[in-house]
């Protein structure tokens, strides 16, 4: 317990993550396209796309997500506590991806006010031009961290003294600026592409918002999600299926998320080739984009070659910032496009009706089972009470931390699986006590009935958790939607109750029988003999009738009368 919310208080997480039904949501129902441009999208295409999102959003599977198909080409999103604009990002990405090299990076437009600098970061000599803040390193190698910047964003050092408006070629200018980079000539290698004065020109007139296609053959202008700053990419060094895995975590010898990457055989050839070219660029040149559906989502810099298949990209990434980037990396391309076709928000005020009529089905019956165990049990019902109110906490603590690290989400079908979980505890209370009480009445005494007692209860209370917990874990595996939420529940506050009854429930036992209370048998203990069915508690002896005193013969004085 002391573990536990030890754990919440550094994470600062104190309340279990509702789910859809509790605390209301986000829908969004998507038309799917064919990415051909040309005929209907198949029900395999359907399929593949919704279970590469319920990937994103689902996580392990108890993140109560609800993901359908409707209809030849719809799918249906509803997920917990979503906000609208972070939902639709996640889940409409068709996930186009390619690494490029960044040749130019400006501001898109001049900031109203100047952005504030985070604390023991150097300061720009432009404030519209931020220093890098990601940076890409082999996995086995430490290298310095690039200093943190806004947004956590990578910019060329070498940009720092820029104008941040940038002005265009002192050239003719034609009545319409173009609206696309030139493209390369055929089968030029992508690492030795550089920019004409034409493309520099275009990129000079190019403004986030302007349509651009992502033709990885061709040079890209490109803007940041946020809209704040934009790019001039060459032609894709790499795409998206040369990644094999991705994940965001923290590494042991750091505080800071970073993602970790993982390449296919190909692509770690293809990467350290890449990584060989851009880091001799030299410091400030040596950037490179991961541009998703044509938008820059991350520009780290490149310090050496990177051999081996794996890198990580550190930096000042947040949390989410991390988990977004590794999810988008790693479940790859939807194989269609989709259109937005609703965006709808979810109210709780339903389940919330429904919450508290289930938390007064759960107080009722927990007083229920504390009223029996006093009246059959008498004394012992202290230790009902008191493993319930531990299993209680344990449950409690495991869901709220559950929550945040893998995304767990209490729903109305959860909150189930937990007042379910009150009978299950119950039963290896019953389980134990019964055995004791025999073990009394077979004429053993009450300290050696509770070793014996639970030698042969705990073999009982072992095998019915474990049908519980494999019922659990085959609804888990098997179901889909809220019934996997059950049946989560129900394997945890199954193995709480084996944890429990064994660390807490048995050494409380033992320690009561010590006691006057419990172990000469008190009339209110449960183990009374009247209340047992014996004559009396083994080890007592059998009161038997008190001996009348002989009586006092003396002699008269005198002789005999």
């Amino acid at each position: 317990m002391v573990l536990l919310f030890g754990i919440m208080g550094l994470t600062k997480t104190w309340k279990p993550k509702l789910g859809l039904d509790l605390r209301g949501g986000t829908t969004i129902t998507l038309t799917a396209n064919s990415l051909a441009g040309g005929g209907s999208v198949t029900a395999d295409q359907l399929n593949e796309a919704k279970n590469i999102i319920s990937q994103r959003v689902n996580g392990a599977g108890v993140a109560e997500a609800d993901i359908t198909t409707s209809g030849a080409n719809h799918i249906n999103v509803a997920v917990p506590g979503a906000t609208q604009d972070a939902l639709v990002k996640q889940v409409g990405q068709t996930a186009l991806l390619y690494f490029r090299i960044v040749y130019d990076a400006q501001a898109a437009a001049p900031p109203a006010t100047p952005s504030p600098t985070p604390s023991g970061t150097p300061t720009a000599k432009s404030s519209t031009t931020p220093k890098p803040s990601t940076t890409v390193k082999p996995s086995a190698t430490a290298t310095a961290k690039p200093t943190s910047t806004p947004n956590g964003r990578a910019w060329s050092s070498a940009l720092a003294d820029a104008d941040p408006t940038p002005t265009p070629t002192p050239t003719a200018k034609p009545s319409t600026p173009a609206a696309t980079p030139s493209t390369p000539a055929a089968n030029a290698d992508p690492l030795q592409y550089v920019p004409d004065a034409a493309t520099q020109t275009a990129f000079a007139a190019f403004k986030c918002g302007d349509k651009q296609t992502d033709d990885p053959s061709k040079p890209l202008f490109s803007c940041d999600r946020n809209g704040q700053y934009r790019y001039l990419l060459g032609p894709a060094i790499m795409k998206g299926t040369d990644l094999a895995d991705a994940s965001a975590g923290i590494p042991q010898s750091g505080f800071q998320w970073q993602v970790n990457l993982k390449f296919t055989g190909e692509g770690g050839d293809k990467f350290l080739k890449a990584t060989q070219n851009i880091s001799a660029r030299g410091q400030g040149q040596n950037l490179f984009a991961i541009v998703l559906d044509g938008e820059t989502i991350s520009t780290p810099s490149v310090d050496q070659p990177i051999p081996g298949g794996q890198a990580q990209i550190t930096g000042t990434f947040t949390e989410a910032e991390a988990r977004d980037l590794a999810n988008v990396l790693k479940y790859g391309a939807l194989p269609v496009s989709f259109d937005i076709s609703s965006v709808e928000t979810v109210s709780p005020q339903l389940g919330g009706d429904q919450l508290s009529a289930g938390i007064w089905a759960g107080l009722i019956g927990l007083a229920l089972v504390v009223l029996f165990s006093f009246l059959y049990y008498r004394g012992l019902g202290i230790v009902v009470v008191l493993s319930l109110g531990v299993a209680a906490v344990l449950t409690y603590a495991s869901v709220v931390l559950l929550g945040k690290a893998i995304g767990f989400t209490l729903t109305l079908a959860g909150i189930a699986g937990l007042i379910v979980a009150i009978g299950i505890t119950a039963d290896s209370f019953v389980i134990y006590f019964e055995r004791l009480r025999d073990e009394v009445r077979e004429g053993r005494s009450l300290r050696s009935s509770v070793e014996t007692g639970w030698a042969r209860a705990k073999h009982t209370i072992i095998a019915a958790d474990s049908i519980s917990l494999l019922a659990a874990v085959v609804l888990y595996i098997l179901a889909i939607g809220s019934v996997r939420g059950f049946a989560f529940t129900l394997g945890l506050t199954t193995l709480i109750d084996l944890l429990v009854v064994f660390i807490f429930t048995k050494p409380l036992v033992t320690l009561l029988a010590r006691t006057d209370f419990f172990g000469h048998g008190h009339k209110l203990s449960g183990l009374d003999p009247e209340h047992l069915g014996v004559e009396r508690l083994p080890g007592q002896m059998k009161p038997t009738a008190r001996p009348a005193k002989p009586s006092s013969t003396r002699k008269p004085v005198g002789g005999e009368v």
